[in-house]
């Protein structure tokens, strides 16, 4: 039952995937076809990260009143009608319109799964969660090109839907394996709200980490193809194959990871991603005309994100509590969002007037800001849990010292 529902959640997030890379794989299509600007694939990312966002924020209270198994799958059937929306749609506005519940659905499975695993499996479970993540991302491009080749973009949706719409089939049909971890989820009963959680101290400042984490990844992510492009001058086919260089570091280093994390532990499994994320960012600073060291380089800062997001959302049931982690991983979710939506658009903007070349300093200056608040939140954490385990003692202090003050006090009376 356990290895069972083990592999229930790696489908599940392999579903949460799947339809993460089709739009940027169909778009160059799909703008034509339905007759708007290039940009416009801006404004569909961003309800859908809206979506998100708000479902995230949600997702804590949702948990605790249906449980995590009923948010899994009625989120994944929601996906899957939102894809099948898409595969339908010949006017921009639907899209729009699809691109709502598609948000909500794949905000409450990221933060009600990333919950479930950091409560109840290990630091490597975590690691090959994500990493089926990027399985699901490397997998939907090769169904859009097959979709227009053979026929529409509509397609490429329309069998993703069908995928969706099979896992979320499968996961309703074994809901009783969720029972395996019902007793432990009693304790997950008391939710702090959003006002709560920002209240404990270290919450802020993991809040911006994450945020600056997933800003540098998403520019990282979106960015890549057109720095090879106007800094590095290959041509644009080149750079498509490229651009997934990043994918395949992040996948890869997430799945070998998963080996070494839970030895390690996720302090520092966070620094030697930075580490390692630095020393890609390195390579892309060295001035030289050879292709192939830039290539090195976004491999590398895939392979040094690899380990970060896994071990960030491990962290906080040990950092704030298990029974504040349902409520924070989701604001978490919501930062990371926030940062994966606005930070990489504002990189297009300064590209434009200064030039692409800033891609490496841009990255550098949201890594050193992640590792900082990190590090910053585990110092923090380290003196809530050392203040609380003091806390008990300090109080039985206090009670002998009443008790001797009592005595001291009947003993004068007496004399």
């Amino acid at each position: 039952m356990y290895s069972l529902l083990l592999a229930l959640i790696y489908l599940a997030f392999i579903s949460l995937g799947l339809p993460d890379s089709l739009l940027g794989a169909g778009w160059p299509v799909m703008h034509g076809e339905l007759g708007v600007p290039v940009s416009y694939m801006g404004i569909v990312s961003m309800v859908v990260s809206g979506g998100t966002i708000v479902s995230s924020l949600m997702s804590d209270r949702l948990t605790r009143k249906f449980g995590t198994r009923i948010v899994t799958v009625v989120s994944v059937f929601l996906t899957a009608a939102a894809l099948f929306g898409f595969s339908f749609s010949d006017r921009f506005w639907m899209l729009i319109v699809f691109s709502v519940p598609y948000g909500l659905g794949a905000g409450a499975i990221d933060a009600a799964l990333n919950n479930y695993i950091a409560l109840h499996y290990s630091a490597r479970h975590m690691s090959w969660l994500h990493c089926f993540w990027g399985v699901g991302t490397i997998v939907s491009p090769f169904i859009m090109s097959y979709a227009l080749t053979s026929s529409t973009w509509n397609d490429g949706y329309r069998i993703v839907g069908y995928v969706q719409l099979g896992i979320a089939a499968l996961l309703a049909l074994t809901l009783p394996v969720w029972k395996v971890h019902k007793k432990q989820d009693v304790v997950q009963q008391k939710s702090i709200g959003l006002i709560g959680a920002l209240k404990i101290k270290g919450v802020p400042l993991i809040l911006i980490g994450f945020f600056a984490y997933c800003a540098a990844e998403a520019t990282a992510m979106q960015w890549a193809s057109t720095y090879f492009v106007e800094v590095k001058h290959i041509t644009e086919e080149q750079a498509a194959q490229f651009g997934s260089l990043f994918y395949i570091g992040i996948t890869v280093g997430r799945f070998l990871s998963g080996f070494v994390s839970g030895k390690i532990g996720d302090r520092r499994m966070i620094v030697i991603g930075a580490a390692v994320l630095t020393l890609g960012i390195i390579f892309l600073f060295i001035p030289t005309g050879v292709t192939e060291l830039s290539l090195a380089g976004f491999v590398i800062i895939g392979f040094g994100c690899a380990p970060i997001y896994p071990s960030i959302i491990h962290s906080t049931p040990a950092n704030f509590g298990a029974e504040n982690s349902g409520a924070i991983i989701g604001i978490q979710m919501a930062s990371a969002y926030v940062g994966s939506t606005f930070v990489p658009p504002l990189f297009g903007l300064l590209g434009r007037v200064l030039g692409f070349s800033i891609l490496p300093a841009y990255l550098l200056i949201f890594v050193a800001l992640m590792l900082l608040m990190t590090q910053l939140t585990f110092r923090v954490a380290k003196r809530n849990r050392l203040a609380e385990a003091l806390l008990p003692v300090s109080a039985a202090e206090a009670a002998e010292s009443h008790d001797a003050a009592e005595s001291t006090g009947d003993d004068h009376a007496e004399e």
